[in-house]
């Protein structure tokens, strides 16, 4: 269902984005960057989240990672990873191939400003094994509510 009603989406808000498919797993940022032959910062990962009673999803590039005072800062509260369970529950996609589109539940989507090192970026697609290539201000118009700064790079302290 997932993949589908990633499809169903993207045929009614952006027919010309295509889903890109491949033969091996895009579960992870490592994964996916080699399938798809680009550096895991351009890899488009969806977070489900929760900080206190708000449960969003946050889309960051690849190689950021959360960082917990931001996100305290940002919402009040500590950010919690949800299981993955509670994540195909709201979102109807399957840890790994969660992404921004097809959504089961309307969740806010905040993108993290770590995306505007680069023009294009890969989400996943609903599924292991499915990306959509799309520029970062387009996916920001299709889907983002606001630009939000929650994550930090590898070289980067946390907090800062």
């Amino acid at each position: 269902m997932s993949l589908e009603s990633v499809r169903a989406w993207l045929a009614e808000h952006a027919p010309d984005l295509p889903v890109i498919e491949v033969e091996s797993t895009t579960a992870t940022v490592a994964t996916a960057a080699e399938a798809l032959g680009v550096e895991p910062g351009r890899i488009a990962k969806t977070l489900a989240v929760r900080a206190g009673n708000h449960t969003f999803l946050v889309v960051a590039r690849g190689d950021a990672r959360l960082d917990n005072r931001k996100s305290k800062d940002e919402f009040g509260a500590r950010p919690r990873m949800l299981g993955s369970e509670e994540t195909l529950e709201l979102t109807g996609h399957p840890v790994g191939g969660v992404c921004p589109f097809g959504l089961k539940i309307a969740l806010p989507v905040y993108l993290d400003v770590s995306l505007r090192a680069f023009d294009t970026v890969f989400p996943a697609g609903g599924s292991l094994n499915t990306s959509v290539k799309v520029k970062t201000d387009r996916l920001f118009e299709l889907v983002g509510e606001r630009w939000v700064d929650l994550c930090r790079l590898p070289e980067q302290p946390a907090g800062g």
